[in-house]
């Protein structure tokens, strides 16, 4: 016996053509992500002298509704504390426990 072959493609490019954001939807998103940002960052700048000592280059996820804060030194591990703690909430922001407070490179 021979095995069927499918003859289905893989699909490629957007994965949702159909929604077309106005540039002012744009700049909302904007706009309340760099918001978001600012608030987490506020609790990284509050927490930071406290731990760069102990732990630095170590992962701090910050849920900023709460205040509430996560440090490991695995980033995974931080997220998936912070997701047992918060359910649901989305998003949380990972930082890095050093000068820079930057997790990775681009």
């Amino acid at each position: 016996m021979s095995e069927a072959q499918s003859s289905r493609t893989a699909r490629r490019g957007r994965i949702f053509p159909h929604i077309q954001w106005t540039e002012e939807h744009k700049a909302q998103k904007r706009a309340e992500d760099e918001n978001f940002h600012q608030r987490c960052q506020l609790i990284f700048d509050r927490v930071k002298p406290e731990v760069i000592e102990t732990h630095y280059n170590w992962y701090m996820v910050v849920e900023p509704e709460s205040g509430d804060y996560f440090i490991d030194q695995d980033e995974e591990v931080a997220m998936k504390v912070a997701r047992q703690k918060h359910p649901g909430t989305v998003p949380l922001f990972l930082f890095r426990i050093n000068d820079t407070g930057v997790s990775g490179t681009i």
